[in-house]
């Protein structure tokens, strides 16, 4: 939507299949992480759809994302695509490259007045769209009929899409809260809570985990996934989030240093699920993401601190989605197990 306000014919990526995955790890390194790889993957998919620029996000500090762009556009190159490259940097810490970049996305040419309000539109429809993803986390583990949440879901989230300005897109994230919340629920069911933490990318979008906060959902957990597009966004664009200030103060003690990626977040957040009484954490990380192994190795000591259990994913082309579950299953029934000792160890 916002492209488009900015005068852009859009190509809109399909959603990454196993074709995605295929393509990016055809033409990207072995050892690079299933980010790369699936963006790769998109990249090409785009391109036969008509795509001949492309926009991405920048990096910064220890951490490789920081030069995807530049491989993905010399790998792009080399097997013959001539497509523009377009980085978006931080306005945090490049200013002038952010106000460059937002410069060439404005084709329409609008006024600096009319681009804020895209933006601030933009904006208001990616909060709703969080907000709508978070209920249905909440829900999804109490429904009654099973599936129920994600058909709603699903529904929901085109109302959210088709809805343009502010007004209308309060109006559909409204309505979208209604119906998730007409559900039917078993209010009494025993729920465990379960913080998921790691890499911004494995736990953001849902074809690389395999959908883990659906499958987590009909185990009857609720998913309070620690990381969110708006957040990432904020910490990212004008200032750290107070979620962002709270991890890293939390994981001082463990990790003092920025190592790169969010191994910061990830132990500090672990931190905070454990002080607010999780029943226990999973870590998702791309296979090879050195900041997540520091963190992961770092986990372990925290998770007997903090007496929270941490189950760690590290994903890639390999992983499987029944793999995953079965180890899941076997986690949350350890969970269980350990809950109701407590609560016997207290009623006596």
């Amino acid at each position: 939507m916002l492209m488009e306000d900015l005068g852009n014919k859009v190509v809109i990526p399909p959603r990454p299949s196993k074709r995605t995955l295929d393509l990016g790890v055809r033409y990207t390194p072995e050892f690079s992480c299933l980010p790369l790889k699936i963006l790769m993957g998109t990249y090409l998919e785009t391109i036969e759809m008509g795509a001949d620029t492309i926009y991405t996000s920048g990096g910064s500090g220890p951490c490789r994302a920081g030069e995807y762009a530049m491989l993905h556009h010399k790998i792009l190159q080399d097997i013959g695509y001539n497509v523009r490259m377009v980085v978006i940097e931080s306005p945090n810490q490049f200013p002038f490259k952010f106000l460059k970049s937002i410069w060439e996305l404005n084709q329409a040419r609008l006024s600096i007045k009319a681009v804020i309000a895209c933006i601030k539109r933009w904006w208001r429809k990616q909060i709703a769209l969080d907000n709508i993803e978070k209920l249905s986390h909440v829900i999804r583990p109490r429904e009654i009929n099973r599936g129920m949440t994600t058909k709603v879901y699903r529904e929901v989230l085109d109302w959210i899409e088709k809805a343009y300005t502010t007004e209308q897109v309060v109006e559909a994230e409204a309505a979208a809260t209604d119906a998730l919340r007409s559900i039917p629920q078993d209010s009494e069911r025993d729920v465990l809570r379960i913080g998921l933490v790691g890499e911004v990318y494995v736990l953001i979008e849902p074809s690389s985990n395999h959908e883990i906060e659906e499958m987590l959902g009909n185990l009857g957990v609720e998913v309070n996934r620690e990381m969110y597009l708006t957040g990432w966004i904020a910490d990212n664009a004008w200032k750290e989030s107070f979620e962002g200030v709270t991890a890293r103060d939390a994981a001082a003690q463990y990790l003092p240093e920025v190592i790169g990626g969010h191994a910061q977040d990830t132990i500090g957040q672990t931190i905070l699920c454990a002080k607010k009484g999780f029943d226990g954490v999973i870590q998702l990380a791309p296979f090879s993401c050195i900041p997540e192994i520091v963190a992961r190795t770092i986990l372990t000591k925290v998770s007997s601190d903090w007496d929270i259990p941490v189950l760690t994913f590290f994903l890639d082309e390999q992983t499987g989605k029944a793999g995953m579950a079965t180890r899941m299953e076997a986690f949350v029934d350890l969970l269980r197990f350990r809950k109701r000792k407590r609560l016997i160890k207290a009623a006596r």
